[in-house]
């Protein structure tokens, strides 16, 4: 568990990371290397998901040997479940980052959510949703690799 204590907003105590696939670290189905290095450190302290309805059958493939727990959903509505798997591994101690429109209601069961702009772009319910929008997954990453970054931002 890391504890990060944000003034005058909230102590953070996290220890699962959730990551939407598609349109957040990977685009068209192919995980940006940098993000492979990324999930490699936040490994070594937190425990590192990823969610996908899996469109273009690669997720298995391209995180092979990343240690992460995969979750592919099974639902017809994705944005429920997503919000559902945050609640079962306690969305107290979750950061959950995304930039579609199912990830909206993920985000904001999240103790953080992040948004992040990227290729795709961010869908405008999911950036209403977050703590934090980001201009892209490296930097989304590295902020809670960086907690004083997280604090620099979201203190009041």
């Amino acid at each position: 568990m890391n504890k990060i204590t944000i003034p005058n907003f909230k102590t953070l105590e996290l220890k699962n990371i959730v990551l939407d696939y598609n349109g957040t670290i990977a685009l068209d189905g192919v995980m940006y290397e940098s993000v492979k290095h990324l999930i490699a450190q936040l490994s070594k302290t937190f425990h590192v998901h990823i969610i996908t309805a899996d469109t273009f059958g690669s997720v298995a493939t391209q995180s092979e040997g990343l240690g992460i727990t995969l979750k592919i959903l099974s639902s017809s509505d994705h944005t429920q479940e997503k919000a559902e798997y945050i609640k079962e591994l306690g969305a107290d101690s979750c950061v959950a980052v995304g930039n579609g429109n199912n990830d909206a209601a993920m985000l904001k069961s999240a103790m953080l959510g992040i948004a992040v702009m990227g290729a795709e772009g961010c869908a405008k319910e999911t950036l209403l949703a977050s703590d934090i929008l980001c201009n892209s997954i490296d930097d989304a990453l590295s902020l809670v690799l960086h907690p004083k970054r997280l604090i620099a931002t979201l203190r009041k």
